[in-house]
């Protein structure tokens, strides 16, 4: 192909970018979902454990619909202009090649970002651009009439779609009717993460969560009635070593109650910069050994009675070390385990975890001195 026509494309798509948020589940990075900023930043930001750090305790944002439905325009081209070069080189792994040779990392901010875009299409495109990740952590206090409007005008420019997820805070579900969330969900909005983090009142309230364990569920079981696929984050270790019984028990009473599609487990690990992080450091919040925090998870499953996915798709769960190699004690895998199914299978993992010399574990303070926390 002649260098012009390849320098076309290049002018072409280095004008190209939309804002993508720091943050998503694994489970859609991992997915390769597109993903689409509908909101800036959390609208609580005063939970103990994060902060609002993540966004850099920005203040938060609700985006216009004009600005969004643009960047789906420009999601568009980008999608159109891959084609072009994948028919142009003749196959998706030659136009991987291509861009990455022209859109290197650098220094330029700009430029970064729109890097980020192109292969964020690219691979979604690669995966049957079939799922859609709304961010950032609140997605649904957006208006609904312009949520709906923004996700009719996504499913008509790429009806491939056949996944829609956001973050959701359980309050803003609890101010949502139920009609809205049908609605929501009718357009295609169909899977909601929502952080539980913990079915105890006293630790909710030493979290500087802003809800009860009874508005959580109540707000859950709402979305669930609206025939949403529900994936609750539930935090081991959130409850320190004076709480840890409490912690499980009444957290898996929550998520019994609740019934979710998916249980996803997420170790706690102070990040710097937050509330519990100088708890930590100053003494008046102690972590649980590795040891201790299998088995405030073993608790929490013996006690769990629901038809859900429990799942540990998160590299800071429980792992070890054999010599240099780091072995993680349950599977990665994102649709996780079926429970009742595989209760007993989990349970004797944990079992086969006890054995294992506590010297060999990852602790918690290990894992606060990696930068990406």
């Amino acid at each position: 192909m002649a260098a012009m026509q390849l320098d076309f494309y290049v002018d072409k798509m280095k004008d190209l970018h939309f804002e993508i948020g720091p943050i998503r589940p694994p489970n859609e990075g991992g997915a390769n979902s597109l993903l689409l900023r509908i909101t800036r930043n959390c609208p609580w930001s005063r939970c103990a454990f994060c902060y609002g750090t993540p966004y850099g305790r920005q203040p938060f944002q609700i985006r216009r619909v004009d600005e969004i439905k643009r960047e789906i325009d420009t999601i568009k081209l980008i999608v159109n202009v891959i084609d072009d070069i994948n028919r142009a080189l003749g196959g998706i792994d030659w136009v991987q090649s291509f861009i990455e040779a022209h859109f290197p990392f650098g220094e330029n901010g700009h430029a970064l970002q729109n890097f980020q875009c192109i292969i964020n299409v690219l691979e979604w495109i690669r995966s049957g651009a079939r799922t859609v990740f709304l961010q950032d952590a609140d997605s649904l206090l957006m208006k609904t009439p312009q949520l709906l409007e923004i996700l009719a005008y996504l499913k008509a420019n790429f009806p491939s779609i056949e996944r829609i997820t956001s973050y959701a805070r359980a309050k803003t579900l609890a101010i949502k009717t139920e009609e809205e969330l049908a609605q929501l969900r009718k357009v295609g909005l169909s899977r909601l993460h929502i952080g539980l983090e913990t079915g105890d009142d006293e630790i909710l309230k030493l979290i500087n969560k802003g809800i009860t364990s009874s508005e959580h569920i109540e707000a859950a079981k709402k979305a669930l009635r609206a025939g949403f696929e529900i994936s609750e984050y539930v935090m081991p270790g959130i409850g320190g070593r004076s709480r840890w019984m409490r912690h499980a028990l009444n957290t898996a009473n929550a998520l019994n109650e609740i019934n979710p599609t998916f249980v996803r487990f997420r170790r706690f690990v102070p990040r710097p910069g937050t509330p519990l992080f100088n708890d930590w450091k100053e003494g008046r919040f102690q972590l649980l050994k590795p040891h201790e925090l299998l088995l405030e998870i073993k608790t929490l499953i013996e006690h769990l009675q629901v038809n859900s996915r429990i799942c540990f798709d998160h590299f800071i769960n429980p792992a070890y070390r054999i010599g240099r190699k780091i072995v993680h004690l349950f599977s990665q895998d994102y649709s996780g385990y079926k429970f009742p199914e595989e209760k007993e299978k989990v349970l004797e993992l944990i079992d086969y975890g006890l054995n294992i010399d506590e010297i060999l574990w990852i602790t918690t303070e290990e894992l606060t001195k990696l930068p990406y926390i």
